[in-house]
């Protein structure tokens, strides 16, 4: 595994080429400044829009304001994941923070004004001048929201909070990537290294037990040090979802945040019925694994660890791309090119560095290209990551070719389809072209391992998400104490018996950062079981699944998430894809265990 001790080091072709958004930092404070100067003319507006011209006149300049607005703020964004230590990047992202909440404060009058209005006025506005028929679904689509805006002055008030209502979120982001250290642990060579992320996903899977335990510990001391304070972090956020819920007037926090999509809350409840329902398999697993490590207790730190050994996992990046280029070929030629030039055009920040965001993600930025943020470790999970945010990135880039810029962004409801589907289609590949019997049961091992980690610990975390919202709906307290009850008690219904409980368990709730995007995890595993149908009716080569699944990609937002998998064949009003996935899953691990 390549590793870097500077950023410096990491080869041009490797890093991003940040160039692409603005030549130089002159130029983003040009856009600086025009957002600044166009902010006050939207303000403007505030009580003159008294006609379909005027109407016309503030949506493009709101639209062109909050593209230049994105573009410059993603730029920061971009420098400061780049290094967390940044101070100058850290110095340009407040800045644009600051100036977003002015943005978010000069047009907060809008929604007001607009649902104000009768809609047979507005009908007549659209027939007055011909360019408001390019906002007319969004215009109308805002009537939904009637019953949950709030007087101008009230929204007004709303948006100048908006720094200080994240708070919570960028706190808990600066303990986790910028200030928490690990400490050493020691490495196969038997010397003390600095442990980080990175290292740790490989550890964690490591054939000496040992050495799982000693990273194991070491990974979680500084979450259970900060247990308290994390916990005020994530409470904090949690009350004020819940208080803009109930300012807004929608039944609970969970349905506030199912309502844009237009996601009914039974979709949820079922995702977790379901799953449930149909545990078995996974306490199965749970057992299988036991038996073949030859333990006598099954510990957390021994769930990571492939349960087929001395198999060459060893891949570099440009073999992982080249793979991935071969398992998407049932996506087209199209598809396969196109994803083939974003690594000559520099699309990806491929190496974990010092100070570098952890983790990895795709961000599409409409007029430029979407940019993919990795921290390769030159392995199969990371193949796995590679093929998983080229499917948002390749979802950003015909969604933008084929969209308008009022549509081109899409849920992130049916991104994790779009993901989903190019993992599913490499483990079928890989599996189909390996004739190697220790492979092959290696691979089902991963694809075994992945299903649970996408699929059964979302929901886990969905249920997490579920109960400590009610929690505070139903006036109860939350604490350090409190989240790891919840968590210990849900860790354990899922995981099953089998496994013996270290002090740690219970501190998992305190690492997770989608925590902080609410009711967000639950899409993965919604995803994941839509794409083993999507990827399944792919292979079988009908040329109109490849029609309707690129048409899906390129539709963005032009129709809401349900309806728009409707049209690839899944229905999740209905508990059937969960089911079928649920029943992949068992067939897994029916074949794991007969090899």
């Amino acid at each position: 595994m390549t590793t870097y001790k500077s950023r410096e080091e990491v080869p041009l072709s490797e890093k991003w080429n940040l160039e692409d958004i603005y030549p130089d930092l002159s130029e983003w404070e040009k856009d600086l400044k025009s957002v600044e100067e166009r902010t006050v003319k939207l303000k403007e507006f505030d009580g003159k829009i008294q006609d379909a011209k005027s109407l016309y006149e503030y949506l493009t300049l709101s639209e062109e304001t909050g593209y230049t607005y994105k573009k410059l703020f993603v730029y920061t964004m971009f420098q400061v994941d780049i290094d967390t230590r940044d101070t100058k990047a850290q110095s340009l992202q407040d800045r644009a923070k600051a100036l977003g909440v002015k943005l978010s404060s000069a047009t907060s009058f809008f929604m007001p004004f607009l649902l104000s209005l009768e809609e047979k006025t507005l009908k007549d506005y659209i027939q007055e001048v011909e360019g408001l028929k390019y906002f007319e679904e969004d215009l109308f689509e805002s009537f939904r929201y009637k019953k949950h805006v709030l007087t101008k002055e009230k929204e007004e008030v709303l948006s100048q909070l908006g720094e200080s209502l994240s708070a919570p979120s960028n706190t808990f982001g600066m303990i986790n990537n910028a200030d928490i250290k690990f400490g050493e642990v020691t490495n196969k060579e038997g010397e003390k290294v600095e442990l980080t992320r990175g290292m740790y996903s490989k550890l964690i899977e490591d054939d000496n037990r040992e050495v799982r335990k000693e990273a194991y510990k070491a990974y979680y001391k500084p979450y259970v040090q900060l247990n308290n304070t994390i916990a005020s972090t994530l409470s904090a956020a949690i009350k004020n979802n819940v208080t803009l819920s109930k300012m807004r007037q929608y039944p609970s926090a969970l349905e506030k945040s199912l309502f844009s999509d237009m996601v009914p809350k039974e979709v949820y409840d079922n995702l977790i019925h379901a799953t449930k329902a149909n545990i078995e398999p996974l306490h199965r697993y749970t057992n299988i694994r036991k038996k073949t490590l030859g333990l006598e207790e099954l510990r957390q730190y021994d769930l990571n660890v492939p349960l087929v050994q001395d198999v060459k996992e060893e891949i570099s990046f440009d073999e992982a791309y080249d793979t991935m280029l071969k398992s998407l070929a049932p996506l087209g030629e199209e598809y396969v090119e196109a994803l083939q030039s974003f690594k000559e055009k520099r699309y990806y920040d491929v190496r974990e560095t010092p100070g570098k965001r952890s983790g990895a993600y795709n961000l599409g930025l409409y007029g430029v290209h979407p940019f993919v943020l990795l921290n390769h470790q030159d392995d199969l999970d990371s193949l796995f990551t590679l093929v998983h945010e080229c499917g948002h990135a390749m979802h950003s880039w015909y969604s933008s070719n084929h969209q308008p810029q009022i549509s081109a962004g899409y849920s992130i409801f049916v991104a994790e389809v779009a993901s989903t589907v190019n993992e599913v289609l490499l483990i079928r590949y890989l599996l189909k072209n390996t004739q190697d019997e220790k492979m092959k049961k290696h691979l089902l091992n991963h694809f075994i391992d992945s299903f649970r980690g996408t699929l059964f610990t979302q929901v886990m975390f969905s249920e997490f998400e579920k109960v400590t919202h009610e929690k505070v709906e139903n006036g109860e307290p939350l604490n350090a104490e409190v989240f790891n009850e919840i968590y210990e008690n849900i860790f354990r219904e899922y995981n099953g018996d089998e496994i013996v409980f270290d002090e740690e368990v219970k501190y998992g709730w305190s690492r997770i950062p989608h925590f902080y995007r609410p009711f967000y995890v639950y899409k993965y595993a919604t995803g994941y079981a839509s794409a083993i149908h999507i990827a399944d009716q792919l292979l079988e080569g009908k040329p109109e699944t490849l029609e309707n699944y690129l048409t899906f990609l390129k539709s963005g937002s032009s129709d809401y998430p349900l309806e728009l998998l409707k049209a690839t064949g899944v229905d999740l009003t209905k508990p059937e894809p969960i089911q079928n996935a649920l029943a992949i899953f068992g067939d897994l691990v029916d074949e794991f265990s007969s090899l």
